[in-house]
């Protein structure tokens, strides 16, 4: 024990030594708190001029922004779920209890299937509703709810009644630490069902337009917003109101050689990846944002691959029946002529997401840039 207590003491002198070389202010750096867990680097864009004045914001300040326009502008309008009415887990609410009232932006019990089936009713009368599921991993309760209720609520009546206005907002992906029950994209699972919008931003700018365009579309809306970007990604933001147009991939980067298509965080990933191609293989990398990956962008998708000819699909799902494959199928039946090589999918594994082991699991830039020098060899 004496040992052991000697051995303890001098481990704790060590580590005092150590910490008086580092200032405090730098071991504060709020920067360096934000990206220790980031296997991507983060660009900011730049906003349309045409969407006026900005200001800057991270990606949860941007969501914050988005409900309060709809709040303000929609009477019918009412926000709820966990913890919603004092900000929620990740601060995307604060604020807007104090005002627009606990009749408007208030907390729900800890029921996803209450959520979704509270969500479908309100919108049924014809008001909006803008519901927040804590966590993408725990939507499951109220799949249900989602696939046989919200999804086929305007064809069962041939149209005469729909659930449209509703909006399920929910936290999905990788954040560096989140294990098994706060990491998953569960994306694929809704992209199956008919009748649903299913949308994932890659940035502030992209996702107060992109959701407010869910709240005023006339059909149900999931809207997954990738966690590790809420505080890391930092934009000038348009502070008025603007949408951003649904089911519309957009070009982020012009190439020749490859087309590179992710979602959400996976874009600043292939980003990156380009980059990397350009300056090492001296390869042109097409990269391009989904956005919507329900109904999603034929014609943008397959314009790029019949100029390019090679395509590198990436995301952070189950490679087994992601939505990358759906693509790739469809890829292969329109553009199969103009193809050079087999298309290519880098993303998570088939095993439950890992904790100590994330970093193998993702489907970092290492993994993308081995796939294109298969591409490009093939």
């Amino acid at each position: 024990m004496a040992t052991k207590m000697i051995t303890l003491r001098t481990a704790v002198t060590q580590l005092g030594l150590l910490l008086q070389k580092f200032p405090r202010s730098s071991m504060l750096n709020q920067n360096a708190v934000i990206t220790r867990c980031m296997h991507f680097n983060y660009v900011p864009e730049t906003p349309a001029k045409e969407f006026g004045e900005t200001t800057r914001m991270n990606l949860f300040q941007s969501i914050t922004s988005a409900l309060d326009i709809a709040l303000a502008k929609d009477s019918s309008a009412v926000l709820f779920g966990e913890d919603v009415a004092f900000g929620g887990v990740f601060r995307c609410s604060v604020g807007l209890k104090d005002k627009y009232g606990a009749d408007r932006v208030f907390n729900s019990p800890l029921s996803e299937q209450g959520i979704v089936a509270f969500g479908i009713g309100i919108a049924l009368t014809g008001a909006t509703a803008i519901a927040e599921i804590q966590f993408a991993d725990y939507i499951f309760p109220g799949f249900d709810q989602l696939r046989n209720e919200a999804a086929m609520y305007r064809y069962r009546s041939g149209n005469e009644f729909d659930c449209g206005r509703l909006t399920i907002r929910a936290p999905c992906s990788a954040v560096g630490h989140g294990s098994l029950y706060h990491s998953q994209s569960v994306e694929a699972f809704f992209a199956h069902c008919p009748g649903l919008k299913v949308v994932t931003p890659r940035g502030p700018v992209q996702a107060k337009g992109l959701l407010l365009a869910c709240i005023r579309d006339n059909n149900p809306c999931i809207f997954l917003e990738p966690k590790i970007l809420y505080r890391s990604a930092v934009e000038e933001v348009p502070v008025g109101d603007y949408m951003l147009p649904l089911s519309k991939a957009e070009v982020v980067l012009e190439g020749t050689d490859v087309t590179l298509i992710g979602w959400g965080t996976q874009v600043h990933v292939l980003k990156e990846v380009a980059g990397l191609a350009q300056q090492k293989l001296n390869v042109s990398c097409e990269v391009i944002d989904l956005r919507t990956v329900l109904p999603w962008d034929r014609d943008t998708i397959m314009q790029s691959v019949k100029k390019t000819g090679r395509v590198l699909i990436s995301h952070e799902a189950p490679i087994t029946m992601g939505f990358g494959a759906e693509l790739a199928a469809s890829i292969q039946q329109e553009c199969f002529l103009h193809l050079e090589a087999p298309i290519e999918r880098v993303c998570g594994y088939d095993t439950p997401f890992p904790h100590v082991y994330e970093v193998f699991y993702m489907p970092d830039k290492w993994r993308c840039i081995e796939a294109i020098k298969k591409l490009v060899s093939f």
